[in-house]
C-alpha cells in the first residue's frame, strides 16, 4: 500500500497532516539540500515528536516521494498543451524551472515512479497528446528519450549552480583561475579537438543551451514520428 493509499491518523495534540510535513521537509531542503531532511528536523519544524511522523510516513524515502509529488504540481501545464511537441517542451522547460527553485529535485529525477496524484497528473498531460498518434510504445520511447535529456541537463546545470555556491567562482571566474593550466595543456597539442572548442565554440547560457538541445531532441523524436510503422 503506497503513502497515498493509507488513510491519514487524526490529528492532535497539535495539528498535523501530510501536507504540512511535506512542506516542513520541502522548505528544509530548499535551505539545506536532501541532506537537511531528517524525520528528526521536520519534527522539530512543526515542534512534534519524531514518532507523531511515522503514523503518516513510514521511512524517509516515502517523504521523498510526497516531496517530490509536491512539486509536480508546479510542472504540471496550466492548459492542455495543443500537440505532442509541445507537450514534451512544457514538461522539460516547467521541470528545469521547478529544478531551479528546488535545486534538491535534481537528485530525485528520474528515479522515482510517478506514483502520486500530481506525478499522473503529469504524465495524463503529456501521453494525452499523442492520442492516436502513434502506437504506444513508440510514444513511450518519445517520452523516455526527451526525459533522458532534459534530466541529464538539469543536472548538469544544477552541477554547476552548486559549485559556483560552494567555491564562491563563477563559470567565468574558474575559467580565469584555471586558464594557465589549460591554455600550457592545449599548447601541446595533444588536445586538437578540445582546443578548437575552447577557442572557437560561442559561449551560451545555460537557458539558451538547454532550449537548443530540447529542440534537437525533439526534432529527432519528429522523425520518427512520421515514420509509417513497419
Amino acid at each position: 500500500m503506497t503513502v497515498w493509499d493509507r488513510p491519514e491518523p487524526p490529528s492532535r495534540p497539535v495539528p498535523l497532516d501530510r501536507e504540512r510535513i511535506v512542506a516542513a521537509a520541502i522548505a528544509l531542503a530548499d535551505e539545506g539540500g536532501l541532506e537537511a531532511v531528517s524525520v528528526r528536523k521536520v519534527a522539530a519544524r512543526l515542534d512534534a515528536g519524531p514518532m507523531r511522523l511515522y503514523r503518516y510516513i513510514s521511512s524517509k524515502e516515502e517523504l521523498f516521494d510526497l516531496m517530490v509529488d509536491e512539486v509536480q504540481a508546479e510542472i504540471l501545464p496550466e492548459e492542455q498543451p495543443g500537440d505532442w511537441r509541445e507537450a514534451l517542451g512544457v514538461l522539460a522547460q516547467r521541470t528545469r524551472q521547478a529544478a531551479l527553485r528546488h535545486a534538491w529535485l535534481a537528485d530525485l529525477l528520474g528515479g522515482r515512479p510517478a506514483m502520486g496524484p500530481n506525478g499522473l497528473a503529469v504524465a495524463e498531460a503529456t501521453l494525452s497528446a499523442f492520442d492516436g498518434l502513434a502506437d504506444v510504445d513508440t510514444v513511450m520511447r518519445a517520452v523516455e528519450t526527451v526525459s533522458a535529456y532534459f534530466i541529464g541537463a538539469i543536472r548538469r546545470e544544477t552541477a554547476h549552480l552548486r559549485a559556483e555556491h560552494a567555491t564562491g567562482l563563477s563559470k567565468h571566474d574558474w575559467q580565469r583561475a584555471h586558464g594557465p593550466h589549460m591554455t600550457s595543456m592545449l599548447a601541446t597539442g595533444r588536445f586538437p579537438a578540445l582546443a578548437k572548442a575552447v577557442y572557437d565554440g560561442t559561449d551560451v547560457d545555460a537557458e539558451t543551451s538547454f532550449a537548443t538541445g530540447l529542440e534537437w531532441v525533439l526534432d529527432g523524436v519528429a522523425t520518427k514520428l512520421a515514420r509509417p510503422p513497419a
